[in-house]
C-alpha cells in the first residue's frame, strides 16, 4: 500500500495491470465505501484513490492475519531451501520479462 494517494494509471503501472482493469476494481470498491476518489492537483482528470476509514479497517485487519500466516507457512522450512526458491523465482521471472538473469539483486 502507498503512503501517498495515487491516481489508477499510476497503481496499474506500478502492479504491471491494465489501467482499465485496475479502475474496474477501484469503481467497485468505492461502490463498497472502501476507497474514494479525490482530486489530483497535478492531473485535472486523474483522480486519486485514497482508502476510507473502512477500507483503513479492513487492511489492518488483513495486515495483522498475514503476518502469522506467513510465519506458519514457512516454519520448519529450511532458510537454504528458501534462499534457493527465491533465487530460482527470480531467474524464472528475469526470463518471462526478458531481462538477464541475476539482474537487480534489490528488486523482490
Amino acid at each position: 500500500m502507498s503512503r501517498v494517494p495515487l491516481p489508477v494509471s499510476h497503481i496499474a503501472r506500478t502492479m504491471g495491470l491494465s489501467r482499465q482493469g485496475v479502475q474496474r476494481v477501484a469503481d467497485e470498491l468505492e461502490a463498497r465505501g472502501i476507497v474514494r476518489f479525490a482530486p489530483n492537483p497535478h492531473h485535472r482528470r486523474a483522480r486519486l484513490v485514497l482508502l476510507t476509514e473502512r477500507g483503513r479497517a479492513l487492511h489492518e485487519a488483513a495486515a495483522e492475519r498475514q503476518g502469522p500466516w506467513a510465519a506458519a507457512l514457512s516454519d520448519g522450512l529450511p532458510v537454504e531451501a528458501v534462499e534457493a526458491a527465491t533465487g530460482l523465482l527470480r531467474a524464472l521471472r528475469d526470463r518471462l520479462e526478458g531481462t538477464p538473469a541475476g539482474g537487480d539483486d534489490d528488486e523482490p
